[in-house]
């Protein structure tokens, strides 16, 4: 696995504090609020690095503006 990097990990941080506040989140919102347009492998991160405790976030798919797009969530 290649390490991520320093704006990546900041990101990380972010979207794990923004996601444990009880909000979800779609692609379009990370990139406004975290200027990341890779939200899936922001997700993966998290999962998979120990460093942020490996939470358990789920994703469903929601349709927006009649649009289908994938959500994360914290499980709770």
């Amino acid at each position: 696995m290649t390490e991520p990097s320093l704006f990546s990990s900041s990101q990380n941080t972010a979207i794990l504090s923004y996601l444990k506040s009880g909000r979800a989140l779609t692609g379009l919102e990370a990139l406004s609020r975290f200027g990341t347009s890779r939200l899936a492998a922001r997700i993966h991160d998290l999962k998979t690095d120990e460093r942020y405790g490996r939470p358990e976030i789920e994703a469903r798919t929601v349709n927006r503006n009649g649009k289908r797009v994938a959500e994360y969530r914290m499980v709770t």
